[in-house]
């Protein structure tokens, strides 16, 4: 991928179809040369006039026929999104003049751009680090307010600085202990083993609430999954329906009438949910619905909140009571729901519960507020965590957890007095993981998998 930096690359950067306006963007060193070639402009006589930072009025000529009307806007480098000559064409949205401008683009001397080669080659160009880069696709995704500020602020350097930082220091002491190597037979010590020590204690403070933050992040990122689960017939598909305001799961009175999980996001005062329906709890003979059971249980481990809903009129109190003291367990937030109590005549049969309890009935809309304050109040406690130091991406995850064993395993061997040679491939190990995170470290593959999924225009 990196060859492909020689190429001048170009591609429609808006969505694909009919609009007001499209933009294609060019980056290269031939940038200017090709749009000289293309657009004709009063202000233009040489490919020199064109200055950065300026927006040009013109035309898109070839064998002068006009194209299109056009603005054209020049970033010169190395200060453009790219690092390299940046030019961005916003042109009418007709399919057909988008179409032209490229193939035009592609006649003087372009390639079209692959999936992300832009943000790539900022970050070949050290305009991103790689985690800021990865912040740019999260970005775009970004559907609702709370992902779109995570990734914001992991564009702006987020937690990458403080990795670079703990990796900077390691290197220093990484390089002493590959110098006492060189050294072995005169038994000398450049490294301060207490100083090391100090650092690792220091990294692991910073690593474990980075990783402790990945739950939430990851959540924020992709929508924080609530299961809606409880006894057949319930009332579990009317308030998947309710919350979304259509009839999207099937509802009857028959019991076990959903056998498979229905998931659907919906966004509440920033937060997206990932709101799951699923299989009734209960003992069955049916195959059919025993496999979509034991999805309800897959789904009860993935959910950061479980919205248990019980009839008040036919429960089981016992059961109930089971089914919340394992969700408890695992460390899951749960709602516990008394429905239908439009036709209950009393309330006292599930006291013993010993947990709060939100009285509605599902169908009239009767405690669909406390339900939705419920959640969000369980959503709240996340307001606490460090915005600026948040893990949405699982390749960090899992980088930052091979970290820190690596450095478990340096502080075990200072505290064994183990060989400096065994103390430096932990800490190459370590390094080795800090530096993929921020792109110290990287290699073609590594790179493919990330920007392959980039839009294309990104």
């Amino acid at each position: 991928m990196k060859g492909s930096q020689e190429n001048t690359i170009c591609t429609i950067s808006t969505k694909k179809g009919e609009g007001a306006i499209a933009i294609i963007r060019i980056s290269g060193k031939k940038s200017i040369n090709i749009c000289y070639n293309i657009f004709s402009s009063k202000r233009i006589k040489k490919a020199n006039d064109f200055k950065s930072n300026t927006i040009y009025f013109g035309r898109i000529m070839k064998n002068n026929k006009v194209i299109d009307e056009v603005l054209l806007t020049y970033f010169k480098a190395p200060k453009s999104y790219t690092g390299e000559d940046v030019i961005e064409i916003s042109c009418h949205g007709s399919e057909y003049v988008q179409s032209a401008i490229i193939q035009l683009l592609i006649e003087n001397g372009c390639t079209l751009a692959k999936r992300g080669e832009f943000t790539l080659r900022a970050f070949l160009n050290g305009k991103l680090d790689l985690s800021q880069a990865e912040a740019v696709a999260n970005l775009i995704s970004s559907k609702n307010e709370k992902s779109h500020n995570l990734a914001m602020k992991q564009m702006r350097g987020g937690y990458s600085n403080q990795i670079k930082s703990l990796r900077d220091r390691l290197i220093k002491f990484g390089a002493l202990i590959e110098l006492e190597l060189d050294f072995s037979t005169e038994d000398v010590e450049f490294a301060n083993r207490e100083e090391l020590l100090g650092l690792l204690t220091l990294m692991k403070e910073k690593i474990k609430p980075l990783l402790k933050s990945f739950k939430y992040g990851n959540a924020i990122k992709n929508g924080i999954p609530i299961a809606i689960v409880g006894p057949p017939n319930s009332g579990k598909s009317t308030l998947l329906n309710k919350i979304l305001n259509e009839e999207r799961a099937i509802v009857s009175n028959i019991k076990g009438t959903t056998r498979d999980v229905i998931e659907e996001t919906f966004t509440i005062e920033g937060f997206q949910f990932r709101f799951i329906d699923t299989a009734g709890l209960r003992k069955t003979n049916d195959k059919i619905e025993k496999i979509g059971i034991k999805k309800t249980y897959q789904k009860i481990d993935e959910a950061a909140i479980i919205i248990y809903v019980f009839d008040v009129n036919d429960f089981n109190p016992k059961q109930v009571k089971e089914d919340i003291l394992s969700f408890s367990s695992k460390g899951t937030e749960s709602i516990l729901l008394a429905n239908k109590t439009d036709l209950a005549n009393k309330k006292n049969s599930i006291k013993d519960l010993e947990k709060e309890i939100i009285y509605c009935s599902i169908l009239n809309d009767e405690g669909m507020e406390k339900i939705q304050s419920s959640i969000l109040k369980r959503t709240k406690n996340w307001e606490n965590i460090n915005q600026d130091f948040v893990i949405t991406n699982q390749r960090h995850f899992e980088a930052l957890t091979n970290t820190l064993k690596n450095i478990e395993s340096i502080n075990n061997g200072i505290l064994s007095n183990i060989s400096g040679e065994l103390l430096a491939i932990d800490i190459k190990e370590s390094l080795q993981h800090l530096g993929e995170i921020t792109g110290e470290i990287t290699n073609e593959h590594l790179l493919d998998s990330i920007f392959r999924d980039f839009c294309i225009g990104k």
